[in-house]
């Protein structure tokens, strides 16, 4: 054995070629601190050896490095930007002695290769990957940048424009799909990785392949001339500006960096890179980015650590209503390997809900994501009904009926006579209180909520809510249910409209006076999408829940907060409703729709809309975009507050998680309390009393006064 350290172990594995086998403690390979000294260490050392003609990078795990454990890396971001530089270039110095040793250098790439995991890849001549291996530079989803040589090395290999998408973007690319743009230079079968990188090792020892002219292609300037820089990064940065509407500074910067080391050797362009990513790591941003990390994977621990509490082994689900949610449903449970049955009264909402499955499958099929053989058989786990009997066997039922508090009592009271002591019955409710729709049930310890948000496919949340008498082992066993179909659940206590819908139609009900008042909605649309950062604006998110449900919906948290949510007089939303406006369902509300060329609906102004609400609103109006953030945001944050004072949520990690999965809060704020914390809770008292005056949603409770006068902070300044 030549060496063997903690986290790595080397050897010759046939002749004078060598393996440097990444061994790292725990179930995956990260990229510590000491690591990354100890292999700086062992690279210089093996750079002065003589008998050793070439070194074979590999994994005795699924993965090879999934990245850098940001748990350790993120305390570093605290120093002054000059210190980070300096910290920084350390750890690049240990890539760039990887690429100059003096012999070839080879990457055998299973399973994932992120971030510094990728970056290590880049570092060597040569990369071969197995057929499912993924690899990618995912640091903008944490407001930074590649920092170990990825923004140098990878525009080199693979051309700037699609080293620019792949870092921009931070999406892992399938081994194939890196094959095509030359990331890496094979693609075999896992059990033939090994074979195919001795092979490629041996040839380039003899001479046979010329690894010097491979290395020095990524130490010299990028091989374009001065007109196709400047189309290719003017391009680069207009889209990303369009995409990112300038509030991701991460993808900018990356951009800005390619550009600016575009005409320099490696030591240089390392030099520029050291500088953004120093620069990056201190932003407002990159706090918010890395503090949904930290928060994602506190509710991941929360969530698991609840499941393994469950005693219920749930081997078949059900769907009461099936349509557009239930066969979403359907669709991720049967995708995710638990067969549903789909229950309705009518066969064409089955035939809707089986279309919903097959429709969602088949664009999987399309992107050759699936095989046509395993979309058939998983669409033979679902199975449609109109049978009550074929429930029977269900280990969890979610009723998803119609949104009326008696329709679902009644369905949910006969569900249970029928069903077997142990079953679990769930209401895929979203504002109708737990306890109110367990009145009637027998056994309200095993009911509890299953809120799904739409479309459920794409949305990760699912709310858990718990009634006051919904018992330990049935939150534990919905809960092992939802990350089961692979979603990312959040246990919450009873009240209307529970957690999420709860805090945003406070936001709604701040937009829906500011019409009133004469606010111009698309204006209002604007600024909230373009300055706050919401993917809709509330006007256009209100046309995509549905006016009509967004108009009854209002009337139950109406009944439930009956001073603080009290139905406006004049009210746009229901105004909409009453004049059979119901948004996208029906391509007009606030707006109106038309399918494009690719069939999505797009919106554009209708005067109708307009003439319409002006028999409610006062003369048009204009009002600054600090005024329009205010007086919609202050009632959402204040009411945010009010949850986890009242101990609707546990914490402010899984309120903010509850907010960027289940309605899209701006992830570069990182959430409402991130947001507060950033904005500081004394401003916010102070601007919630500016417009106290105009009802109980803008005024603070007492005990934000004492937070605020305490000045309590929600997270840690390092991101914790």
């Amino acid at each position: 054995m030549l060496m063997k350290r903690e986290s790595f172990v080397v050897d010759f594995c046939k002749g004078k070629i060598a393996e440097f086998k990444f061994c790292m403690p725990g179930s995956v390979n990260k990229l510590s601190q000491q690591t990354l000294q100890d292999c700086h260490a062992a690279l210089k050392e093996l750079a002065q050896r003589d008998d050793i003609d070439g070194l074979i990078f590999s994994s005795d795990k699924d993965h090879f490095i999934v990245g850098a454990d940001i748990f350790e890396f993120l305390p570093t971001f605290d120093r002054p930007e000059a210190e980070l530089v300096e910290w920084i270039k350390a750890a690049t110095d240990v890539f760039d002695a990887l690429e100059d040793l003096p012999f070839p250098t080879l990457s055998a790439v299973n399973g994932l290769a992120l971030g510094g995991g990728c970056e290590w890849v880049l570092a060597t001549d040569y990369r071969i990957a197995s057929d499912s291996a993924k690899i990618g530079l995912p640091e903008v989803k944490l407001g930074i940048m590649p920092g170990f040589g990825g923004t140098v090395r990878l525009p080199r290999l693979i051309g700037a424009d699609n080293a620019m998408t792949w870092i921009t973007t931070g999406k892992e690319n399938r081994a194939a799909d890196a094959l095509k743009v030359g990331a890496v230079d094979a693609v075999v079968a896992q059990d033939k990785l090994m074979d195919a990188a001795l092979r490629t090792m041996e040839q380039a020892a003899a001479g046979k392949l010329d690894w010097r002219a491979k290395r020095q292609v990524k130490l010299d300037p990028l091989k374009m001339n001065r007109v196709e820089q400047g189309m290719s990064f003017a391009m680069a940065e207009g889209m990303v500006m369009a995409k990112t509407k300038g509030h991701y500074p991460a993808p900018v910067m990356a951009v800005k960096t390619i550009k600016t080391a575009a005409n320099m050797g490696r030591d240089e362009a390392m030099a520029v890179e050291n500088a953004s990513f120093a620069k990056l790591a201190k932003t407002a941003e990159a706090a918010a980015q890395t503090g949904i990390f930290l928060a994602d994977q506190y509710i991941k621990g929360v969530a698991k650590k609840q499941a393994k509490q469950s005693q219920t082994d749930i081997k078949q689900a059900a769907v009461l209503g099936a349509g557009i949610m239930g066969g979403g449903i359907a669709y991720q449970s049967a995708y995710k390997g638990t067969p549903i049955v789909m229950k309705d009264i009518s066969q064409g909402a089955l035939d809707l809900g089986m279309g919903e499955a097959a429709k969602l499958l088949g664009k999987k099929v399309e992107r050759g994501h699936m095989k046509l053989d395993k979309m058939v058989g998983t669409l033979a786990q679902i199975k449609p009904t109109l049978n009550d009997r074929d429930l029977e066997g269900s280990d969890i039922i979610v009723e998803a009926v119609v949104e009326n508090p008696q329709i679902k009592k009644t369905v949910l009271a006969g569900l249970e006579k029928q069903l077997p002591q142990g079953t679990i019955l769930t209401s895929n409710t979203s504002t109708i209180r737990i306890d109110e729709l367990a009145e009637g049930l027998e056994r309200p310890e095993h009911f509890c909520g299953m809120h799904f948000f739409n479309p459920v496919p794409k949305m990760p949340l699912v709310e858990i809510i718990r009634g006051a008498k919904t018992s330990d082992e049935t939150v534990a066993a919905v809960v092992d249910y939802a990350l089961k179909l692979g979603k990312s659940p959040i246990v919450v206590n009873d009240c209307p409209g529970f957690f999420v819908n709860r805090v945003l139609f406070p936001y709604f009900a701040g937009f829906s006076q500011l019409v009133v008042e004469g606010a111009d909605f698309t204006q209002v649309d604007k600024v909230m999408e373009n300055v706050f950062g919401w993917p809709m604006g509330p006007a256009y998110l209100l046309d995509v829940v549905g006016i009509d449900t967004a108009n009854h919906c209002t009337g139950v948290m109406a009944d439930g907060f009956p001073t603080r949510m009290a139905r406006q007089e004049k009210d746009p939303v229901a105004h909409l409703a009453n004049a059979n406006r119901y948004g996208q369902k029906n391509q007009k509300g606030f707006y109106q729709y038309a399918p494009d060329r690719k069939g999505r609906l797009k919106k554009s102004k209708d005067a109708d809309a307009v003439a319409l609400l002006s028999e409610i609103c006062d003369a048009p109006a204009q009002f600054d975009k600090q005024t329009i953030i205010e007086r919609c945001m202050v009632p959402m944050i204040n009411e945010v507050l009010l949850c986890l004072q009242e101990g609707i949520v546990a914490s402010p990690q899984e309120a903010d998680m509850a907010l960027i999965y289940g309605i899209g809060f701006p992830p570069f704020r990182g959430g409402a309390f991130r947001y507060l914390d950033q904005l500081g809770l004394a401003e916010f008292v102070k601007i919630a009393d500016k417009y106290a005056h105009l009802g109980e949603i803008y005024q603070v409770s007492e005990q934000t006064r004492e937070w605020a006068a305490a000045g309590k902070v929600f997270y840690k300044v390092e991101g914790q």
